[in-house]
């Protein structure tokens, strides 16, 4: 599997994003705009039908969820730890991990699901599923829960005006009352999908500014180590706890593997905090797949 081949795509659409917006009269003021369309609408839209067009079988899945959803509470915990550790913890800015823990544990669910039925074939589409139903909300307020902590915000109003947790909640209730949507109305939702993807990643790529991972170096190495390294070991120990078999321990580490979520950046920039620096940690993370999809998938996976 070429996993640089299939990560391209995205890291190309953050770069042309990055130079579109640094080269071109669609400057910032333009990209502030995108970015709001992207939170408020694509993306909420894009959630809500990839949740419901995938039939959830939650009883059949026991284990995996079981697996997924310690992943992602051990995921949150370790990327909330990092101020507290002995030496590295104390030339930490909190503000600044509060903005950017989140890169630590959300995951591409657009790269997880091309991935995984080339890793599972349709029964992978169906696992895969179940853990984007129920990793998004725990991810989410994983996400919010510092960032309103920090900002002075009531944690429960964030939470309840965050879009993308709106559109979880909304589409995990639809998909399990069995509503679908309209044949006809499916090919514009599809659009509006696919816009959302190109769009945040353009997005993304043009609030970039690779001098700020400079001013936080340490704290940047530390969260892409728990996202691309310590979340697929976790991953194995919980496909071991969970007695997975091969094809959802596939899922489960290709999960854990894949890079970040695009929405970081937007998230931290709608909620005042310093999204360039997410950006970039977006783009290292996006990189780093393809490093960190071969060693869950051909290192990891092949010890169980």
């Amino acid at each position: 599997m070429n996993f640089a081949q299939l990560l391209f795509p995205d890291f190309s659409l953050i770069l042309c994003g990055y130079l579109v917006c640094r080269f071109t009269q669609l400057n910032r003021k333009v990209w502030e705009q995108v970015e709001s369309l992207v939170y408020y609408f694509l993306f909420p839209v894009l959630l809500f039908h990839s949740i419901v067009k995938s039939p959830l079988d939650l009883g059949a899945a026991s284990s995996l969820v079981g697996a997924g959803v310690s992943l992602g509470v051990l995921g949150i915990a370790l990327s909330y730890s990092l101020p507290h550790w002995p030496w590295l913890g104390k030339r930490l800015d909190v503000r600044l991990h509060a903005a950017s823990a989140q890169v630590a544990f959300r995951f591409n669910s657009f790269i997880a699901l091309a991935l995984a039925e080339k890793v599972a074939g349709p029964p992978g589409l169906l696992m895969i599923a179940v853990l984007i139903g129920v990793c998004v909300p725990l991810f989410n307020v994983g996400a919010v829960w510092p960032m309103a902590r920090h900002a002075n915000r009531g944690f429960l109003r964030e939470l309840l005006r965050n879009p993308l947790i709106v559109a979880t909640a909304s589409g995990l209730i639809a998909n399990l009352l069995g509503f679908t949507i309209p044949f006809w109305l499916e090919p514009t939702v599809n659009r509006i999908g696919q816009a959302a993807l190109a769009l945040g990643l353009l997005a993304a790529g043009a609030g970039m500014q690779f001098g700020m991972l400079a001013s936080a170096k340490t704290l940047g190495g530390l969260i892409l180590a728990c996202k691309h390294l310590g979340m697929p070991l976790i991953a194995f120990g919980m496909a071991q706890l969970f007695r997975l078999d091969a094809t959802q321990t596939a899922i489960l580490l290709m999960f854990s593997a894949v890079p970040t979520a695009s929405s970081c950046y937007v998230l931290a920039a709608r909620m005042g905090y310093n999204g360039p620096y997410v950006a970039g940690l977006v783009t290292l993370s996006t990189l780093l797949g393809v490093v960190s999809l071969p060693f869950a998938l051909g290192v990891l996976a092949p010890l169980r």
